[in-house]
Parts: structure tokens; C-alpha cells; sequence
């Protein structure tokens, strides 16, 4: 029996399907399914790009799997309807912890990306951030959305807690960032991107980010607005697909101040918590990442965000340890 076979049997309902195009072990647990990442050594971060990222150093993860992609709408339906669970958006937030939040944002809701229609202050993230009553998972731009059509897209508007429980519930438990960036790299240690150094190799748009002037002017080259299908981009080369792009992802790691100087503010730090909530790092970068502000579709790339947090583009996944 091969390496990759015994550790299939340490996952508890998983059985051992085939081979990806990129060789690896597939397996799955929860109906999602997991690729074998196994592990090593790399070079994590950079010191090319944003202070938080610094310093580019080496770090080594154990093998472990990883949901080949982020979880979908498709499967947290599946979690909330054996389970019952309500989200963080769909309860009411309370009065006594956002002691200084207007009562008229004290409803269940989250946080919604919408366009401005021409160039706005980058430094006023107001702009193109909006708390919607009745924005949830279910109604991903507000209560008269909804996610027909779009099982395949990864979920979003799940705080940390969300993730953590369907996690819990899958019998899994959401990455560390060096294991999350370790399986990001798909054996490129060193790369810019999760497929080499150019952004856009032979002209292929390799990821859903954002082109055009953020957050005024989205070109759509990659051919979506919003989110994407999971599958929608090819897999890195572990197997591993959107873990750039699309949506940011939770791990279980607290972010810590910036090694290196101030954090610059992304499209992604668009809640002001503050002290209140402890933050975790989110790794990948999203569809509303554009070079003009906000360069984190890279693997190294890292932000955090409170945990209390939900929004139009913010995911997750899962994996099992060895």
C-alpha cells in the first residue's frame, strides 16, 4: 500500500476514488472532495509586496487534505439543512457588544460590495462597502437575492464562527495560514502567483480578480462580475482549485500586527471592530482584488479580519490532518 493510500484510511469516511491530472490522491468526507497535500518545505511570504506579508522565510507544514475547493452554497445548504444552523448574518447583532452601532443596523445583515458609478477616495472604503439588512448566504446582495444557479459558487457571508461549524460538523477543521499558503504554492516555492510569475501567462486569465480601475470600473476579462464556479480556473498544481481569487478564505490563524510597518487597507478590511473581536488571517485575495489597490490574489498574501465578520467575499475550506 502506497503513502498516499494509508493516509486515505486515516480520514474517517473517506475511500480513495482516483488520481488527479497532477497525480495526487483524492479522497472525500462530507460529500466535498479533499486532496492529499503532502507537504515539505517552503518559502513563505514576500518582500515584494505589502508589509504584513514580510519576512519572505522558511517554514515546513505536515502532509495533510484539503477540500479541492473552497465550500460551496451547495454544500453549507446541505450543513444547514441537517443541522439547523443560523448564521452570523441572519441573527440579530447584539445591542450590548456594538454598543455604538445606530439601532437601524441592529438586524441581521452583512456586508455588501456595490460598485460606485465613476472614481471614488481609495482611502474611504465607505465608498463601495455597504451593511445590508437581510444580506446572508442565501441572499448574497441583499433580501431580494438569492443563490439560484449557483450551487457551485463557494459561499460567502460565513463569519469565522460559521466556518468553524460546518467545519466542526464535516469533521474537519479550517487550515493554518503556512499549511493554506504551502497548499496555494502547488509546488512552486518562491512564485509570485499560485502558477508562476506572470500575472496572466500567454495572455490566460488564471483567477477571478478584478480588472479595471477598482471599484468603479470592472472590465470583467476573466468573465464574471461577482463570484464564480469553484471549478471556473484551472487547478494549481497540487490539484487544489480557487485558492486565489473568488473569494478570500478563513484560517485558523490569529493575525498578529504587521512584522514590518503599517497594514495598508485592502478591499477586504471593510468592517471597523476593532478591539472588540479578535482577528484571523485571510488568505487568497477575491473578484474585487485589482492592481490599482488591492495586488493580494497571491498566495503570500495575507490580511485579518475580524472574526464577527461576514461578507459578499469572504469563504472558506476545510482540511483533515494526518
Amino acid at each position: 500500500m502506497s503513502t498516499q493510500q494509508a493516509s486515505a484510511h486515516t480520514i474517517e469516511e473517506a475511500v480513495l476514488q482516483d488520481r488527479g491530472a497532477a497525480g495526487c490522491a483524492i479522497a472525500q468526507r462530507a460529500g466535498v472532495p479533499m486532496i492529499w497535500v503532502p507537504g515539505g518545505s517552503f518559502l513563505m511570504g514576500s518582500n515584494d509586496f505589502y508589509p504584513e506579508e514580510r519576512p519572505a522565510r522558511r517554514e515546513s507544514v505536515r502532509g495533510f487534505w484539503m477540500d479541492s475547493h473552497p465550500v460551496t452554497n451547495a454544500d453549507f445548504r446541505l450543513f444547514v439543512s441537517l443541522t439547523g444552523y443560523v448564521t452570523t448574518s441572519e441573527r440579530p447583532p447584539d445591542a450590548a457588544i456594538y454598543r455604538e452601532a445606530h439601532p437601524s443596523l441592529l438586524v441581521p445583515g452583512s456586508l455588501v460590495f456595490r460598485k460606485p458609478p465613476g472614481p471614488v477616495d481609495l482611502r474611504d472604503y465607505r465608498a463601495w462597502w455597504e451593511y445590508v439588512p437581510g444580506a446572508d448566504w442565501q441572499h448574497p446582495e441583499g433580501p431580494n437575492s438569492s443563490i439560484d444557479g449557483r450551487d457551485d459558487h463557494p459561499v460567502v457571508h460565513v463569519s469565522c464562527e460559521d466556518a468553524c461549524a460546518y467545519a466542526a460538523w464535516a469533521g474537519k477543521e479550517l487550515p493554518i495560514e503556512s499549511e493554506w499558503e504551502f497548499a496555494a504554492r502547488g509546488g512552486l516555492d518562491g512564485a509570485t502567483y499560485a502558477w508562476g510569475d506572470a500575472p496572466t501567462p500567454e495572455g490566460r486569465t488564471m483567477a477571478n480578480t478584478w480588472q479595471g480601475r477598482f471599484p468603479w470600473q470592472n472590465l470583467k476579462v476573466d468573465g464574471y462580475e461577482g463570484t464564480s464556479p469553484v471549478d471556473a480556473f484551472p487547478a494549481n498544481g497540487y490539484g487544489l482549485y480557487d485558492l486565489i481569487g473568488n473569494v478570500w478564505e478563513w484560517t485558523a490563524s490569529p493575525f498578529t500586527p504587521a512584522r514590518a510597518g503599517p497594514v495598508k487597507k485592502s478591499c477586504c478590511v471593510a468592517s471597523e471592530s476593532g478591539g472588540h473581536f479578535a482577528r484571523r488571517v485571510v488568505k487568497g485575495g477575491s473578484h474585487l482584488c485589482a492592481p490599482n489597490y488591492c495586488l493580494r490574489y497571491r498566495p503570500a498574501a495575507r490580511q485579518g479580519e475580524a472574526v464577527d465578520t461576514s461578507s459578499c467575499h469572504i469563504g472558506f475550506r476545510c482540511v483533515v490532518r494526518a
